[in-house]
């Protein structure tokens, strides 16, 4: 079913406002518009515009009245990366247009010091380690300092305490120093980011295979393994399964246990290997280990989907956790640490 047209006015941010104007300008009449954008207004009007979804026919005519101009509306319009792309090429050279969709495809921010903020900090360590000090020393100076902490702690530890070192001796920075440093930011490392984070289309599947219940996964694995059996071992190397909680180390085990209804759990090991099960109870005081076991066989038995929904929450869970950093998740298939 799609998704319902926007149509309130009143929600709507001032780029999303121009990022209507300029769809419902169309290529023609938006060309002469956008060569008189700078960059920025160029880049903050497309990400709304890529952004937007479908916007109502009813809110392009209030949008026409609000700028009191005399455009007749041309019906709802769809904003997309796809027709945000095809739209600027009609009046931007193609090499611009790539800089600008690389940007907006990558990490959101208004300028390149908060694009970073956004870029973990595993990645943005990996390439600055193999920047000049000093390089890495203005980088730093000029990202929020808890991300730069972050960043710090990745890096090398001799290569982080001369980073340090610039940064203490560092004076207040010339303008055209910070812009180099910033086009070269904009050019070697956030258009490479945004070509190479697009998604993978097996770690899309992967991860609404974990969403279905295990039937189903199990009837969609088999159909794809008969037609496409590399595909199928890709994407299964990718999923994260209720299974795959036993590669958690004790302290991760426990942190889940602590974001975990009781009832819930119960429900979920119910299904669960021996192995897996025997390693929650080892990681519970004794009494609430003989407390849980009473409960889950008082709750004789139960239906299949139940339990389905019970594991995938406890897995969800786990997923936020370590975003958060609290847990760490392995792969159980390829034994390398994943953070999700």
């Amino acid at each position: 079913m799609p998704a319902a047209a926007k149509d309130d006015l009143r929600s709507l941010t001032g780029p999303e406002k121009a990022a209507c104007m300029m769809l419902a300008l169309g290529e023609e009449h938006g060309a002469t518009l956008w060569k008189m954008f700078d960059d920025d207004e160029i880049k903050e009007i497309s990400q709304a515009m890529a952004n937007l979804g479908r916007v109502s026919s009813g809110l392009i005519e209030k949008l026409i009245v609000e700028f009191a101009t005399q455009l007749n509306s041309q019906g709802s319009v769809v904003g997309s990366f796809e027709s945000t792309e095809r739209l600027l090429s009609r009046s931007l050279p193609k090499d611009r247009v790539s800089q600008i969709m690389d940007e907006i495809r990558g990490p959101a921010g208004r300028t390149m010091w908060d694009k970073l903020g956004n870029v973990n900090e595993m990645v943005l360590a990996t390439y600055l380690k193999n920047e000049y000090p000093q390089t890495v020393a203005v980088v730093l100076s000029k990202i929020k300092p808890e991300h730069a902490a972050r960043v710090l702690a990745s890096l090398p530890e001799d290569f982080a305490l001369e980073v340090v070192n610039r940064m203490l001796k560092m004076e207040a920075v010339q303008k055209d120093i910070l812009d180099k440093v910033e086009q070269t930011l904009r050019v070697e490392f956030m258009s490479n980011l945004a070509r190479t984070t697009r998604r993978d289309s097996h770690e899309m599947i992967a991860e609404i295979f974990n969403n279905l219940d295990r039937q189903t996964e199990s009837r969609f694995i088999t159909s794809l393994e008969e037609r496409n059996r590399e595909s199928a071992e890709k994407i299964k190397a990718l999923m994260f399964t209720f299974e795959d909680l036993s590669k958690l180390d004790p302290g991760g085990i426990q942190t889940l246990l602590r974001a975990i209804e009781k009832d819930k759990l119960g429900l979920a090991l119910k299904g669960a290997s021996d192995t897996l099960r025997d390693l929650f109870f080892s990681n519970m005081s004794e009494r609430a280990a003989n407390i849980l076991r009473e409960d889950m066989e008082a709750m004789g038995p139960v239906r299949l989907r139940d339990v389905d929904e019970a594991q995938m929450m406890m897995v969800q869970i786990a997923k936020d956790l370590a975003a958060k950093g609290e847990i760490l998740l392995a792969d159980a298939k390829a034994g390398d640490e994943l953070v999700y």
